[in-house]
């Protein structure tokens, strides 16, 4: 299976050593075991994980430059999507884990140690958490968490001024219905980029740059959040 998953990433253009197809072979059956017991992703099957979940959460990534030991928040992080793929590959990245579900932590704090990476796991909701570590990272990121207006609240005030913002999203949203929210919150967007993965689907990365301070009334509750998005 290691063999099949340097195969699966060399059509996308990435390379993996044989240590690490080990490690994503270990994360993948720990994922689907894991998830017998609770629900942590609908997809099972080795080689949808591998290319939905593992390359999935990694291509982007190779189109951003991140320096070494870089610090990054991946928000709403769920199964580990894509923070633990990206410490497989990334293992000199910063990385925290922030999820409001504490069997899913319980789940990533196993996780980092099967497949011997190390990150900071911690329980909060994404605008508690924002709230008390503002602008302490030099990337956040999120994958289908929410809308690009809404998730933009929930992931720029964690990113220090200079830093960015990458969101991993569908190519069916509108990225620039965050523009306002962007600019509110101290951001510009500064670039756009349709991908493909090697089965054809179809992925946009959009790139926020932090340009001044979030103003500190944001984020605000979830609730106001979601019902008056700026």
């Amino acid at each position: 299976m290691t063999e099949k998953i340097i195969e699966m990433f060399g059509k996308a253009q990435i390379p993996v050593s044989k240590e690490q197809a080990e490690q994503f072979f270990t994360l993948y059956g720990f994922l689907t075991e894991y998830n017998k017991n609770v629900n942590l992703t609908a997809i099972t099957e080795f080689s949808e994980v591998v290319e939905k979940h593992f390359i999935d959460s990694v291509l982007p990534f190779t189109m951003l430059e991140i320096p070494r030991g870089a610090s990054v928040i991946d928000v709403g992080t769920g199964a580990g999507f894509p923070s633990l793929p990206l410490l497989i590959m990334r293992p000199d990245l910063q990385i925290t884990l922030c999820d409001s579900l504490q069997k899913r932590c319980a789940y990533l704090e196993l996780a980092c140690g099967k497949i011997g990476v190390q990150a900071k796991i911690i329980h909060s909701r994404a605008e508690d958490l924002g709230r008390k570590m503002r602008e302490k990272f030099d990337v956040s990121t999120a994958r289908a968490v929410a809308a690009m207006p809404i998730l933009t609240e929930y992931c720029l005030p964690f990113v220090k001024v200079g830093g960015i913002f990458a969101a991993l999203k569908s190519v069916n949203e509108d990225i620039h219905a965050a523009e306002n929210a962007v600019k509110m919150l101290g951001g510009k967007l500064e670039k756009t980029e349709d991908y493909k993965l090697p089965n054809g689907d179809d992925r946009r990365l959009a790139v926020v740059r932090k340009i001044s301070a979030t103003p500190t009334k944001y984020p605000r509750n979830s609730a106001n959040i979601a019902k008056k998005p700026l």
